[in-house]
């Protein structure tokens, strides 16, 4: 069993600063569970505290049944792959990735079935005589994976692994750790800023601010249920649009208000939870894939229709990405590229009411999804 649980886990510095407040966090025997957030939310300091590099200030970390606070990392079978690759210059990518196990005074034999192994998963064969120098950043990284892998952990670490690669490259790299993942079936952390990459790789991400976890769920449930602006806006590219709007009573039920556009709430549930808030400002989000561009949208039911001005468009090859204002509010929508709109343009955009997010002004959490 390589089940991870954090049980009211603080990390607190010499110089008195808190980074984890209080963590409590379970992570499932063979999943790949991924820790995102902006810099400086404690995602790495957690995958350090499993790794056995940062100490628990208070409560417990159990890796399987075993409490670890006090368990060197040498002890705690765990392989970590680090954002700089970490391999040693002089040695080849075979020594490189033979090293852990010569320590360990594995079999000679042994060794060499398993970074064979690897580096047949890997498809790093032509490269086992090469050293890191004569290899490209994405061989480099494959080489620390294969490192890892030799070992046999319980526990995958990975703290970033892709960042220092192009986008094409981490585009290949994210879908071979995933089919890694599959292969092995170990348990994966994986921390990254990125949120393509939590949403692509994870079976269950784990959004991070400043040390507390705002969302633990998995990438379907945090797009279409985020539980607060701070989730709605970091989940998803390009992010959530936030209009500030009046909720206004009607005959035919609740209407959010901006300007002169009278936007009608149409699930049943939502109307439910918006009467309390009748005459109060609340913050809308809209997506930019859920706003249309009138003349293409097949909408005919539960649509709103607004007025906006083009500032910028940008082509993205399948879709435009449109930069618009309405009324004062800056908005982005993303449409097929067959709406030739340009910039300077006048267009009428049709929101998809069933889309809708609505949250509390003041404490920004979800009102209704």
């Amino acid at each position: 069993m390589a089940s991870i649980s954090f049980k009211n886990v603080t990390k607190t510095y010499d110089n008195g600063v808190t980074v984890i407040p209080e963590l409590n966090l379970e992570i499932k025997d063979k999943e790949f569970v991924v820790l995102v957030g902006p810099s400086g939310c404690g995602k790495s300091t957690t995958l350090r505290m499993i790794a056995g590099l940062e100490s628990v200030s208070t409560g417990e970390l159990c890796i399987g049944d075993k409490c670890v606070n006090d368990v060197p990392p040498k002890e705690r079978d765990i392989a970590m792959v680090f954002q700089s690759y970490a391999l040693y210059p002089h040695m080849t990518v075979y020594k490189n990735m033979a090293f852990a196990l010569e320590l360990r005074k594995t079999p000679k034999d042994v060794i060499d079935q398993k970074v064979r192994e690897a580096a047949r998963i890997l498809e790093l064969e032509p490269y086992l005589k090469r050293k890191p120098k004569a290899l490209s950043g994405g061989q480099r990284q494959r080489v620390a994976l294969g490192r890892a892998m030799v070992r046999d952990p319980e526990v995958f670490l990975l703290d970033e692994p892709l960042s220092n690669l192009d986008a094409k490259l981490r585009t290949e790299m994210r879908s071979q750790i995933a089919a890694l993942h599959k292969r092995l079936q170990t348990t994966f952390v994986y921390v990254t800023h990125d949120q393509t990459e939590a949403m692509t790789m994870g079976d269950r991400i784990c959004v991070m601010k400043a040390g507390v976890i705002q969302q633990y769920d998995t990438p379907q449930n945090l797009y279409n249920y985020p539980c607060n602006m701070f989730v709605a806006g970091f989940i998803g590219s390009p992010q959530m649009n936030f209009i500030t709007v009046k909720v206004e009573k009607e005959d035919n039920g609740i209407v959010l208000v901006y300007g002169q556009n009278r936007i009608p709430v149409t699930k049943d549930r939502a109307k439910e939870e918006l009467l309390a808030y009748v005459g109060k400002e609340v913050v809308m989000g809209i997506r930019p894939e859920d706003l249309h561009v009138e003349a293409l949208n097949e909408l005919s039911a539960n649509k709103a229709v607004i007025n906006a001005h083009v500032d910028l468009a940008e082509m993205m090859g399948a879709e435009i990405y449109l930069y618009v204002t309405s009324e004062g509010q800056k908005l982005i929508a993303r449409v097929p590229s067959k709406a030739d709109v340009r910039a300077d343009e006048d267009v009428r955009l049709v929101i998809d009411t069933e889309k809708l997010h609505i949250f509390d002004k003041e404490t920004e959490k979800t009102i209704c999804n």
